[in-house]
């Protein structure tokens, strides 16, 4: 796989340590396997403070997104976009009917499809893995895949502005506005532009970096920026507010009133109704 796909399973390492809490917010059976060694060396690499608290809470945050979604909103086309190693499809409960569309890079699906030899999807819900470059024109491929433009649909895209530049992001963004159809929800995360120039987290950029995997983007206005983008933004949350806390964050919430403060965001967005 490419280096920055590599990122996947070191997200992957902190799910299986969450699971195997005594008390876990999630559980992902298949984390350990698709984190594979690579997965828990790179997490030691990386860790920092707050990092495995931060995966957990940005895990179960978009798991409860995605089951209001689903079940609350009743929309049955879900997009994972940049999805790595992602189990969701294998892990969480679907209604009757949920089409669930995985795109990625070719060698990361060929290397996931490895991994999960055998593991089973649960009841209603089929699974397309769609090979394609995000930096690219991928529309197309999503299409031939079996997604409907038409039917509303949710989008997941976590952990993945981060390793992109500003100027892809808002075209990622924009695309799937101006593409999908009205209903349609966008799920994910976005860091402060100053948690890139943070001076405590300089091991952990510097090790990205190193790794060809160095953080591009940030946003300190993230409700303005993706508003510029074309969505309604329902929700942005940071991990320790209220509905994005589960109990795990374990640090005080800076207002965000305070500038240069590194922070993180998670959001859901709504398409325009006109």
């Amino acid at each position: 796989m490419e280096a920055v796909s590599r990122t996947a399973q070191w997200t992957a390492a902190a799910r299986a340590l969450e699971s195997e809490r005594e008390s876990p917010l999630f559980v992902d059976p298949y984390a350990r396997t698709v984190a594979a060694g690579i997965g828990f060396e790179l997490l030691e690499r990386y860790a920092g403070a707050g990092t495995v608290e931060f995966l957990a809470v940005r895990t179960t945050y978009l798991d409860r997104a995605i089951a209001e979604a689903v079940t609350g909103q009743g929309l049955r086309q879900v997009v994972f976009v940049a999805a790595g190693m992602d189990t969701r499809p294998f892990r969480l409960t679907w209604p009757e009917g949920v089409s669930v569309f995985e795109l990625d890079r070719p060698a990361l699906l060929a290397a996931k499809a490895e991994l999960l030899e055998g593991a089973e999807l649960p009841a209603g819900v089929t699974r397309t893995p769609v090979a394609v470059d995000l930096a690219g024109e991928w529309i197309g491929s999503l299409v031939e895949a079996g997604w409907q433009a038409e039917v509303p649909t949710l989008w997941v895209v976590e952990g993945l502005f981060f390793f992109l530049p500003e100027d892809a992001v808002r075209r990622l963004l924009a695309t799937v506005c101006e593409r999908t159809a009205r209903g349609s929800v966008l799920l994910g995360d976005v860091a402060s532009r100053a948690s890139l120039q943070n001076p405590l987290a300089r091991p952990f950029l510097n090790a990205l970096k190193e790794d060809d995997s160095a953080w591009l983007f940030g946003t300190d206005e993230p409700e303005q920026f993706l508003a510029e983008c074309g969505w309604d933004v329902r929700e942005v949350k940071q991990p320790g507010e209220e509905g994005a806390e589960f109990g795990r964050w374990p640090f005080q919430v800076v207002p965000r009133e305070v500038p240069r403060v590194p922070r993180s965001f998670l959001f859901t967005l709504d398409v325009p109704q006109s």
